[in-house]
């Protein structure tokens, strides 16, 4: 008995020393933040999570909500809906908007250009409330959008309310979710030259000239940083998603309830540190890059070309190589015109050792109308005509 007990002791001596031997990369992967109620890091062109606590955790997103009214301005401008010089025009519920706000006044009018510098770059509500009118007609209409890119974007945590982020019963978001988000947000280049933006003015001619300075300080203190969006309330307290790239590698980092905006940037930046020093990018295709023709039932054309919808990259360790990786393309053989620009089309996935470890949309790189029944008809016509000979 007495020689059980004593190896018993020796048994569990042994495992308390081994349990500790966590890998130092483990460890530091949970200890990144504190003092958060929620964070996750993500690497942008695959979407791989990098680093996550109660990401999906159900919270009050402030104006991060302003991620999603910006994706669906930049929607609309790729699709050919909105223009950038095209005017906006105030109504005075837009301009009632209480908060951040650029002091629009009722009646007043901007470009889609000046109202997207006013909410990315000043986190104004007013400008936020006027350009959903523009878009949906009313700010109800426009909530209801960005509800259905929620669901088109699998989200399970997020529901909106209103297009600001100003607080109401019912509206949250997660951690996770707003990365989504951000990453959908990010594949419109043009926004970063907005919310990269550390100050700019607007009515710079007149007597009312406005000066707006980022609510995200890192864009000038963090070497990288563009974008995306602040957020507070006294619920919420301080919310930060911001993007940064280096050596060709772009991450997103998010984080939901710092106590201060000092706390906030200081876990932002642990995260984009750790980031940056792990891991590195490949990339693979450009967003827009052409990779197939896709046939077409019916249309004015018989093909359109599948382009990709995003940047596609291979994510590694640092050091690490990517070799033997293929591409597997499948576009879509029913496709009925009419087709509209951004329409999926097909896919595309990255292949190495007989796994996909990447897959994404190729989508429609123009509209393809449906085609006249004298066209069809000349078509069939000339079908027989080949047959005869």
């Amino acid at each position: 008995m007495k020689r059980y007990i004593s190896l018993l002791v020796i048994v569990l001596l042994l495992t308390s020393l081994w349990i500790p031997s966590v890998s130092a990369e483990e460890k530091a992967s949970t200890d990144i933040t504190e003092n958060v109620r929620s964070a996750i890091l993500i690497e942008r062109d695959t979407g791989q999570i990098l680093y996550e606590k109660n990401s999906n955790e159900e919270l009050p997103p402030a104006s991060m909500t302003k991620i999603m009214t910006m994706l669906l301005i930049m929607e609309a401008i790729d699709q050919g809906k909105l223009k950038w010089d095209e005017s906006v025009r105030t109504s005075e519920y837009a301009a009632s908007m209480g908060g951040s706000q650029i002091f629009l006044e009722p009646g007043e009018e901007m470009t889609v250009k000046q109202m997207l510098q006013g909410i990315a770059i000043g986190s104004g509500n007013d400008a936020s409330v006027a350009m959903a009118e523009k878009i949906a007609g009313s700010e109800e209409a426009f909530v209801d959008m960005m509800n259905n890119k929620v669901k088109e974007l699998g989200l399970k945590n997020t529901i909106f309310k209103n297009t600001t982020g100003l607080p109401g019963s019912g509206h949250y978001s997660s951690a996770h979710d707003m990365a989504v988000m951000a990453k959908e947000l990010l594949k419109y280049e043009d926004i970063t030259k907005f919310t990269g933006m550390y100050e700019a003015y607007l009515r710079e001619n007149t007597d009312k000239k406005f000066w707006l300075v980022n609510t995200n300080k890192l864009v000038r203190f963090y070497p990288g940083v563009d974008g995306l969006k602040t957020g507070f309330t006294g619920e919420a307290k301080y919310c930060l998603t911001a993007t940064a790239q280096k050596d060709g590698m772009r991450v997103i980092a998010v984080v939901f309830g710092a106590p201060t905006s000092k706390e906030r940037n200081a876990q932002v930046t642990k995260m984009l540190n750790y980031a940056f020093a792990q891991y590195q990018t490949h990339p693979m295709f450009k967003r827009n890059q052409v990779i197939g023709d896709a046939h077409v039932n019916k249309g004015k054309d018989k093909k359109v070309q599948a382009v990709t919808s995003e940047p596609l990259s291979l994510l590694t360790k640092k050091g690490e190589k990517t070799e033997d990786v293929t591409r597997k393309v499948k576009l879509d053989k029913n496709l009925n015109a009419p087709i509209k620009k951004g329409d999926k089309v097909g896919t595309i996935q990255l292949v190495k050792e007989g796994k996909v470890v990447l897959e994404s949309e190729l989508v429609a790189k123009n509209d393809v109308k449906e085609a006249t029944w004298w066209t069809l008809y000349k078509r069939s016509f000339g079908m027989f005509t080949k047959a005869g000979k």
